[in-house]
């Protein structure tokens, strides 16, 4: 597969799952917990499953790159509890934005999101990506990226305000917010696909600190496994994600940029080819 498989709908579960009537630990006032049974499903084992490529299910907002208004832009799944206002808003901007399809458009000046002035740089057309680092192994790289490259691709934000910030970046003073590309942590060490085996390797290894797994089959279809499905509890203390050492990438022929003083681009620009023990070790004081 040139590009792996992109979200654009639920991802179904490996295994096939069943409600317990205990108190959720995912959600608060859930009063049930959907929990893996033993068996995979037909829709993983039609989609091949066991020659599928297993990557870290990245705790994070759905973001996604497309068109808009003729330039690439970077557009956020919007999830909103159900209540009158909310619906309205909501309605009012879909009758105001093109085959939009439950995407927001993250603008400028946005009410909507606090992150989108330091995620994304518009003014160069620039994402702050976090992946491996292309020729390293073990290390991650910290790196702006035209939007137009990343086009058509979906994304996991990560950071400060994000589903409670499982991963500890900055704070509310010095917010701090990377785009990850969908199955960009491929798992190296991945276990056999039944249900005890996992179990095992999510408790009993660095590399199976993570959120969950996805499935990218050659078909293009996605299964994934959370931690919550075998009654294991996130976030955890000490992800996998922020035990890597991570180098910040900002040099380059392309790379001659003006930015803002007080945005997080600049505040990166001047820590350029700087390497860290984790992601947790970067003074963010902007």
């Amino acid at each position: 597969m040139s590009r792996l498989g992109s979200v654009q709908q639920k991802v179904p579960c490996l295994f096939v799952t069943q409600v317990k009537e205990e108190p959720s630990a995912k959600r608060e006032r859930q009063p049930f917990k959907v929990l893996a049974t033993e068996t995979i499903t037909e829709k993983a084992l039609d989609a091949g499953i066991y020659n599928a490529i297993p990557t870290e299910k990245v705790d994070g907002t759905c973001c996604y790159v497309t068109l808009y208004k003729g330039q690439p832009y970077l557009w956020a799944r919007l999830d909103r509890k159900p209540n009158k206002p909310a619906e309205k808003r909501f309605k009012r901007f879909l009758y105001s934005v093109d085959n939009s399809k439950g995407w927001v458009p993250v603008e400028k000046n946005s009410k909507q999101y606090c992150w989108h002035t330091s995620v994304v740089d518009y003014e160069f057309d620039l994402g702050l990506v976090l992946k491996h680092h292309p020729k390293e192994s073990g290390l991650l790289e910290i790196r702006p990226v035209p939007l137009s490259d990343l086009s058509e691709q979906t994304l996991e934000l990560i950071g400060t305000n994000v589903n409670a910030n499982p991963y500890g970046l900055g704070s509310k003073k010095h917010p701090v917010h990377l785009l990850v590309p969908h199955g960009a942590f491929q798992i190296k060490t991945p276990p056999a696909l039944n249900h005890n085996d996992l179990l095992s390797w999510f408790n009993g290894c660095n590399e199976g600190k993570i959120e969950g797994i996805v499935w990218h089959c050659s078909n293009g279809h996605l299964i994934k496994l959370h931690r919550h499905h075998l009654g294991l509890t996130w976030p955890i203390v000490d992800p996998h994600l922020t035990s890597q050492p991570v180098v910040v990438a900002f040099s380059g022929p392309n790379h001659d940029y003006n930015f803002e003083s007080k945005t997080l681009f600049n505040y990166f620009s001047k820590l350029d080819g700087q390497r860290f023990s984790s992601l947790r070790d970067i003074a963010w004081d902007l």
